[in-house]
């Protein structure tokens, strides 16, 4: 087989057009320190790199997330904080109240103090994180929470109740917040069950809290009215019962009332004291069912120091209204601490993300890096070699240029 002259300087060309082409790849592999440039160069390592890349991306967002989690849970951690200290310094100042000794005027210091913290606390149901939304108004990021109520007493929800969750992993979403209703305005439904006297109580009679001696009995859903009645016929005092749902385990007759009494009420029971007139009435609630707004109970506890207790009655009244606010304070402040403790384990858990987030950043970072990465001392040899060849190649060629008759007869 014959190769013309044209033929040969054609291939020895395109040789080295090859090995120069291959050259200025390894170099720009080199220069970047990356073995795939374009997906021609390892095209089911390009795929894969591709599907690596797109993880460490999901990643990336998944930890920039998680780190927004836990800022907010932090700040709603230490709001919470902040709030269960301020209703112990309600409750403290609830047991100054109880003295007897106090005059009219110290009640009222201790009313104004107590309107103090009721102000502060208000603040704090109030609190907006670093971009200026409220963090106890459910999804109504932009909408105050809490504004004191017309009437006076207590105040008005304008959040909703939805939950902000942020996905911290692949399906995985955490709540970020909780509602004002939820800490503010509810209760455990195992809390102490609040009790109060009728606003129209003339007599010196006053109630206990609620002391429970059976709490798995279901009786103790009920809401128990218990209503004093003058017997026309007899002069004597007596006492009725009634419950909501009905209760069939209660007398349905009056009961004599001689003085300190103890009334039982399903699994549970209060004492009543003093002397009841005709027509007093108390009821006993569901800590569940019954208007847990603590600004309400505060509210009112300020109105009861300030009124004045020059008579029987009135003391009663006081002692009554102490009564009411220290077992439904105790009931918001307990679950302010549940809270609390939720929020803490959500911490926690977007903590532990964040570590196994870190992990897998690290994994996803060394498999790109195994499968794109080019090994410098192998590729700096290899480009050595190859351009070697090159310019052997080029010399051959160059000198077999000259290996013709014409040259020869011209030597």
């Amino acid at each position: 087989m014959r190769i013309s002259s044209s033929q040969y300087f054609n291939m020895n060309v395109a040789s080295m057009s090859d090995q120069q082409s291959t050259l200025a790849s390894m170099y720009q592999q080199i220069s970047s320190g990356k073995r795939i440039l374009t997906a021609s160069d390892d095209p089911l390592g390009a795929a894969q790199a591709v599907q690596l890349t797109m993880r460490s991306g999901a990643l990336t967002q998944y930890s920039s997330n998680q780190t927004t989690a836990l800022s907010s849970l932090q700040q709603e951690d230490s709001t919470l904080g902040d709030v269960s200290n301020v209703l112990q310094s309600i409750q403290s100042k609830l047991v100054q109240a109880g003295d007897g000794s106090l005059t009219d005027a110290d009640r009222i210091s201790v009313a104004n103090a107590i309107q103090g913290y009721r102000d502060q606390l208000f603040g704090l149901a109030n609190t907006t994180d670093s971009g200026g939304n409220y963090i106890f108004s459910g999804l109504k990021g932009g909408t105050q929470p809490f504004s004191d109520d017309p009437s006076g007493v207590g105040t008005t929800y304008s959040g909703d109740l939805g939950q902000r969750t942020v996905q911290i992993s692949e399906g995985r979403s955490i709540a970020v917040g909780d509602t004002g209703v939820s800490i503010f305005g509810s209760v455990s439904p195992t809390e102490s069950d609040p009790v109060s006297s009728a606003a129209s109580n003339k007599g010196t009679g006053t109630i206990s809290a609620v002391s429970v001696s059976d709490a798995s009995d279901p009786k103790n859903a009920s809401t128990y009215t218990i209503q004093f009645a003058m017997d026309a016929t007899t002069g004597t005092m007596g006492y009725t019962v009634a419950a909501q749902p009905a209760d069939a385990s209660l007398p349905t007759t009056p009961t004599a009332y001689t003085g300190k009494t103890d009334i039982t009420l399903g699994g549970q029971k209060v004492t009543i004291d003093g002397t009841p007139s005709d027509g007093d009435s108390f009821t006993v609630q569901p800590a569940a069912s019954g208007n847990n707004d603590i600004f309400a109970t505060l509210d009112n506890l300020v109105n009861a120091l300030k009124q004045p207790t020059g008579s029987p009655a009135a003391q009663a009244t006081l002692t009554n209204a102490l009564t009411t606010a220290g077992t439904k304070i105790g009931n918001t402040f307990n679950n302010v601490l549940s809270a609390q403790t939720v929020v803490g384990g959500r911490e926690q858990e977007v903590q532990s993300a964040q570590t196994a987030m870190q992990t897998s950043q690290t994994q996803t970072a060394s498999d790109i890096a195994n499968l794109t990465s080019l090994d410098l001392v192998s590729a700096i040899s290899s480009y050595e070699l190859t351009q070697n060849s090159l310019q052997a190649a080029q010399m051959a060629f160059s000198q077999i240029q000259k290996m013709s008759l014409f040259d020869y007869l011209s030597s």
